[in-house]
């Protein structure tokens, strides 16, 4: 940052700070030259239609070349996004972005016959196939997944309409991002030293866990005003949104579109539910957490803009880039040399997008396709919060490392439901290694505070999310309309429920909904507090040196989607089919929460 503490321009930023996103196309005509190769594959896939019963070694090529065509779709179509995201504002980013996203339709289009084809084969020729041709082999949970999906699964006509609506559907989507991360301008506040700040999506949290209040306030404010006055079109993106995914799982013989969603990777809705009937049977540990705060910061009005403050005042943990990196490498020793090793390579071969620059995608996220390195998106600031994340996010891009490395394109992709796990995982590592490092008791009170706040936004927070999605979802079914009054009616109500009678729900909270991104994500929310448990349990037996813990935690982060998320979790000694996973997570919570209290 300069004197005046404003944003810099993308290339005031080191070199050395950046992701190596040049290693996947060092030019724009490596990138056309793939375009074109795409178009030309996807007509010779094309020119299988209606031959992929004929033989096990038609079926085979045919096989094959689906995925060499989706892995370049990924590939070309990831690049632009990426180069989107560094700078949302630059032209040219947008226009590639648009082409790669309507060349992945139309190539989709061109496949989208493949399933429905598939099903017209009966299980016994396919059982034939399999015997026939060894090569076949890899793909049999594949073609098993498909047959399991049979009913689901429209005519090959019906299939290239629902390609084609895809790419009218994606539009709410599109725009909130273009509106949340470009359009969208903040006011100024000032900051702790009374210096004018402007207000982004990146300095937005550090602002809220700023000891003083009136900055806090004044962010709080800030921010929410800047929402509030653009409600209706956020509600109506988000109404557009989830009545594009109802037609979606109407279309596919769906009952609802929580069905639809998590049927995807075979998740019994009863998991979902199971989450949201265990954070309501555990609220009173969050009220004494709310308490807690209130009798800490010695306040006579517990405010929404007071809940992200740390609560042990004299106690600032600082970390610049560097430091976070080592202070990640000793957290997370327990998983052992191979993990290390990649977290090294990592950190040294530039997967990771460190800084806020001017037209920056706002957040963190670890992204990539097949054939690229796992890239991380950070915008980080010196605080332990942004070590957290970037530990969290090397945690999915490690996931992602060895599932690619382990698994053919078909099964390289993990499957949502896990893809929190081992990011949480090195989340609570690296806080336990802290807390075990730290000096004073006033250094242990702040790491349990992060401990709880952890909870809190990964686990209750997320959970407000889900029900709030599953309840505005029902409401669209039932034949409502997202009006901006129902959804911050909806929303602030939910917020009581969750924080319970000692914090005042501001009015300003109400609106919150509308900064959201996942909830254009189609059910992903509630898969942030179901990976948290199931890391609270993976990491206690780490902890506890379980025998075989290390080796078989590895072999899920290798498995990608080569069978189904609940069953690949099960070889860690996790079932999330039940409450147990959920209810040992929020015990250790009101643990933690006991130990605060002996310490305030």
């Amino acid at each position: 940052m300069n004197k005046k503490e404003e944003l810099l321009e993308r290339n005031e930023i080191l070199d050395e700070y950046k992701w190596d996103v040049e290693s996947m196309y060092s030019n724009l005509d490596d990138w056309e030259k793939d375009s074109i190769k795409l178009e030309e594959l996807s007509k010779e896939l094309l020119k299988l239609q209606g031959r992929l019963s004929e033989s096990a070694e038609i079926l085979y090529k045919g096989l094959v070349l689906k995925d060499e065509v989706s892995r370049l779709a990924n590939k070309l179509y990831t690049y632009s996004s990426l180069k989107l995201d560094e700078d949302t504002r630059k032209g040219e980013s947008q226009a590639l972005s648009d082409r790669a996203f309507r060349l992945y339709i139309k190539v989709s289009e061109k496949a989208s016959f493949f399933v429905p084809e598939l099903l017209e084969i009966n299980e016994e020729k396919i059982e034939v196939f399999l015997e026939e041709k060894r090569e076949l082999e890899i793909y049999e949970h594949y073609l098993k997944e498909i047959l399991r999906r049979k009913n689901h699964v429209l005519s090959s006509r019906e299939e290239s309409i629902m390609t084609k609506v895809s790419e009218i559907s994606s539009s709410p989507q599109n725009v909130f991002g273009m509106l949340n991360n470009a359009d969208l301008k903040f006011p100024k506040i000032k900051n702790e030293k009374g210096i004018e700040v402007e207000l982004t999506q990146g300095n937005f949290i550090p602002f809220m866990e700023s000891k003083d209040r009136r900055v806090r306030k004044d962010a709080f404010k800030g921010l929410y005003s800047t929402y509030k006055g653009l409600e209706n079109t956020f509600a109506s993106l988000l109404d557009g949104e989830l009545k594009g995914n109802k037609f979606h799982a109407e279309m596919r013989n769906y009952n609802n579109t929580m069905e639809a969603s998590l049927d995807r990777n075979n998740i019994p809705v009863s998991v979902y539910d199971n989450l949201i009937n265990s954070i309501h049977d555990n609220m009173d540990s969050m009220y004494d957490y709310m308490k807690i705060r209130k009798k800490a910061l010695n306040l006579k009005d517990h405010h929404m803009y007071d809940i992200y403050t740390p609560i042990v005042e004299d106690v600032e943990f600082k970390f610049d880039y560097e430091e976070g990196k080592e202070i990640i490498k000793k957290a997370l020793k327990p998983l052992g040399k191979e993990y290390l090793d990649i977290l090294n390579e990592g950190f040294e071969t530039g997967w990771v997008d460190v800084y806020e620059n001017k037209g920056k995608r706002s957040g963190g996220y670890s992204g990539g396709s097949y054939d690229s390195k796992p890239f991380i998106l950070l915008n980080y600031k010196d605080t332990l919060d942004s070590v957290s994340t970037l530990a969290h996010e090397m945690g999915h891009s490690i996931h992602s490392f060895l599932s690619r490395e382990n698994q053919p394109f078909v099964y390289s992709n993990y499957g949502i439901f896990v893809a929190e796990v081992a990011s949480t995982v090195n989340e609570i590592l690296l806080i336990n290694y802290l807390m075990e490092k730290s000096k004073t008791k006033d250094e242990k009170k702040y790491l349990l505070n992060h401990q709880l706040d952890s909870f809190r936004t990964t686990v209750y927070r997320q959970t407000m999310f889900a029900e709030f999605e599953r309840d505005i979802n029902k409401y669209i079914l039932e034949g409502g309309a997202l009006t901006a009054e129902y959804l911050n009616e909806s929303y602030k109500e939910l917020n009581r429920v969750y924080y319970g009678p000692d914090i005042i729900i501001d009015e300003d909270i109400s609106i919150e909904w509308a900064r959201i991104p996942h909830f254009y994500y189609d059910y992903y929310v509630y898969q942030y507090a179901t990976g948290y448990s199931a890391a609270v349990s993976i990491v206690e037996k780490i902890l506890n040196n379980e025998d075989g813990i290390i080796e078989n935690y590895l072999k899920f982060l290798k498995s990608g989607s080569s069978n189904y998320p609940i069953n690949i979790l099960k070889e860690v000694g996790i079932d999330m089919t039940t409450r147990e996973p959920i209810d040992k997570a929020l015990g250790k919570f009101t643990d933690l929460v006991e130990n605060m209290k002996e310490m305030i």
